[in-house]
C-alpha cells in the first residue's frame, strides 16, 4: 500500500497532486488520467461513454487538456465529406518529466521563501 504524503497538516493525494500541479478541473483531471491509462486513440463521443459524461463536457475538458500541451488530437477525413477528432495522452514521459519539473520548481521556490525569512 502506497501512503499518501503528509505536507504539513494536509495529506496531498495524487489526484491533488496532479490537478494543482497541471491546472487541471475535476472533469478534465477524469479525462486526463482516463486517456492517459489507455493508450490509444478515443472520439470524444467514445471518451464520453467509457466514462458516462456529457459529451459536451468532454469536448470543453479535451479542448483544454490539447491547449496545455497533455492531450494530442488528430483529424481523420471522412470519406462522404467532414471530418472527425480523435484524442490520446501525450507522451507519457513528457508528461511525467513536466510533472516532476513543475513540483520541483514549486520546491525551489519554497525553499528560497524559507531562506529569505
Amino acid at each position: 500500500m502506497i501512503n499518501t504524503p503528509i505536507f504539513a497538516c494536509k495529506k496531498i493525494d495524487k489526484e491533488n497532486l496532479l490537478r494543482c500541479s497541471l491546472g487541471l478541473n475535476k472533469t478534465e483531471y477524469k479525462v486526463f488520467v482516463f486517456l492517459f491509462a489507455n493508450d490509444r486513440w478515443f472520439k470524444v463521443s467514445s471518451i464520453a461513454r467509457h466514462m458516462n459524461l456529457d459529451r459536451t463536457s468532454i469536448q470543453k475538458a479535451v479542448k483544454k487538456l490539447v491547449a496545455k500541451n497533455l492531450v494530442v488530437r488528430i483529424q481523420k477525413n471522412i470519406v462522404k465529406g467532414g471530418y472527425v477528432y480523435f484524442y490520446r495522452a501525450n507522451q507519457k514521459d513528457m508528461i511525467k518529466s513536466n510533472i516532476l519539473r513543475i513540483i520541483h520548481e514549486w520546491c525551489e521556490s519554497i525553499v528560497k521563501e524559507i531562506e529569505m525569512m
